[in-house]
This record gives structure tokens, sequence and C-alpha cells, in this order.
């Protein structure tokens, strides 16, 4: 959706599409990827959204990112920094360029807030 009408989603009904994980980010279990994009800036550089990873173990490198969790639970390892342990209701943080790895215990879901570099065109 792109239009700028405002509008309610119910997050933990919604529908999502399947968003594959690339091999190489796949370190343990069979994790997979579904998400929906329920709103884009016009210059592209800001996605608002839904997520979902089932049970797993992947590597990441992070956008700029406010997410809450609404539901599921995993341990987030931030390379050089902290590890994150998010359940139903956490809200957290994440900076562009962060090299993460995601070890997700029960599949997660969350409602976020991205925002990445306008690349040159």
């Amino acid at each position: 959706m792109n239009d700028f009408a405002s509008f309610a989603v119910r997050v933990p009904d919604a529908d999502l599409l399947p968003d594959p994980l690339l091999p190489e980010q796949i370190v343990e279990g069979r994790p997979e990827v579904s998400g929906r994009v329920l709103w884009t800036s016009p210059d592209g550089t800001q996605t608002r959204g839904i997520w979902q990873i089932t049970p797993g173990v992947v590597t990441d490198t992070e956008v700029d990112e406010f997410f809450v969790v609404v539901s599921g639970s995993a341990t987030v390892e931030i390379e050089g920094g902290s590890t994150l342990r998010l359940g139903p209701g956490d809200a957290c943080v994440l900076r562009e360029g962060d090299r993460t790895t995601w070890t997700v215990h029960e599949t997660l879901r969350k409602a976020y807030h991205s925002t990445q570099a306008a690349t040159a065109g």
C-alpha cells in the first residue's frame, strides 16, 4: 500500500507473503521469512510493515529500524555489542550496519518502521 490514506491492520492476523532468505543467511534449521509492506515513503527510504520468521538461526546486516514484537521470541546477538532477548511487547531499535545473529525460539512476528539511506541514481 502506498497511498496516504489512514488505515488500520490487525497485526497478529495479517496475511503475509513469502520473503525467502538467502541461503548464506541460514546458520541452523529451516527458518522461513514472510512479510507485508504497509507503507513506503515516496523516496523509497522509509518502510513500515509486518515481518515474521519461523524458528532457526540466521544472520543479517541491519538497516535503521524500530520494531515491536507482537508474538514469539528470539535472541538477537549484535556483533561487538549486546545480546537482546525479545518477546511479545518488546520494542527494539537496530542501527544500520549492525551485523546480527537471530536465534528464533518461537515464530516471531513484529511490526516495524525502517529507514535506509537513499542510493544515488
